[in-house]
């Protein structure tokens, strides 16, 4: 088994862009934001997913990565 990981923080810093502009400017609620900035989620919801991805004009690769054990 492994662990999936959400690398937003790393990728946020790397665009320069904040969890506030990126809630506004998907029109996710930050706190659902701020859970994956800090890696307090369980389960992924795809549209919100989709919304960063392109929000951020990145592929899901970019802002998860799965950890083997």
């Amino acid at each position: 088994m492994g662990i999936v990981r959400f690398k937003l923080e790393e990728y946020l810093k790397s665009v320069n862009i904040t969890r506030y502009q990126l809630s506004k400017r998907t029109d996710i609620k930050y706190q659902t934001i701020d859970s994956y900035y800090k890696n307090r989620v369980t389960r992924y919801d795809s549209h919100n997913l989709a919304l960063i991805c392109t929000c951020l004009g990145c592929d899901i690769s970019d802002i998860l990565e799965f950890i083997p054990e």
